[in-house]
């Protein structure tokens, strides 16, 4: 499959939209220290990464971006137009970002503040949203997906007879099943982010479309 749009396009606004990349991929990789922190699920490609630190000494954030250079390789080969600087950025960011807040969350919280259940679930509701809005953010603003927001929407345009949304759901579902059986952390917040980042992505896109338009 090929793309008519270019490798690292910049389309109108472009500063607009770099902002608006760079503060979704923080915002999302701060919601992902909390989700990863009060250990009631993450995002199925986070699932995964989780799985691959428990036989890989690595740390989180070189582990995702290993899994993300695996998946970089098909988009390069099927579709190079849905590389750019949000591709860049939360390939090789996120996962180093949710490192950084995690230990500064060890820095600034009171021992065992995540280990208390009550805390735990206080800090779901927000982590989940910080997650989802910055990641809505990050895609809205036009510059690219991460490999693993790519590829769906590239086998989608080779298996014409599924559509995109039952592709999606097979691929999340694929990569939580993995990270399960890796030992990943798969819960409540796992269901979560499956319902509800689309719609999240269509309100953001809404909002933020007089910064990007």
């Amino acid at each position: 499959m090929s793309s008519d749009k270019k490798c690292f396009a910049r389309p109108p606004k472009f500063w607009n939209r770099m902002i608006m990349m760079l503060c979704g991929v923080t915002a999302q990789g701060m919601g992902l220290s909390l989700l990863r922190s009060i250990n009631l699920g993450t995002d199925p490609c986070s699932c995964l990464t989780q799985g691959v630190t428990n036989f890989i000494p690595l740390s989180f954030g070189t582990c995702q971006l290993l899994c993300h250079l695996v998946t970089f390789l098909f988009v390069i080969r099927y579709d190079l137009g849905m590389i750019g600087f949000g591709t860049i950025g939360n390939m090789c960011f996120l996962g180093y970002i949710s490192d950084f807040f995690r230990w500064l969350w060890l820095l600034l919280l009171p021992a065992g503040f995540f280990a208390v259940t009550a805390n735990r679930y206080i800090l779901l509701l927000p982590s989940l949203a910080i997650f989802l809005l910055g990641a809505a953010a990050y895609m809205c603003a036009g510059l690219g997906s991460s490999p693993y927001d790519a590829l769906p929407f590239i086998i989608s345009g080779h298996v014409r007879h599924l559509s995109f949304k039952v592709i999606r759901m097979i691929w999340d579902i694929s990569f939580m099943a993995a990270g399960f059986l890796l030992g990943g952390d798969v819960g409540i917040v796992t269901i979560l982010v499956a319902f509800f980042l689309g719609p999240i992505i269509a309100w953001m896109q809404q909002k933020l479309e007089v910064l990007i338009v």
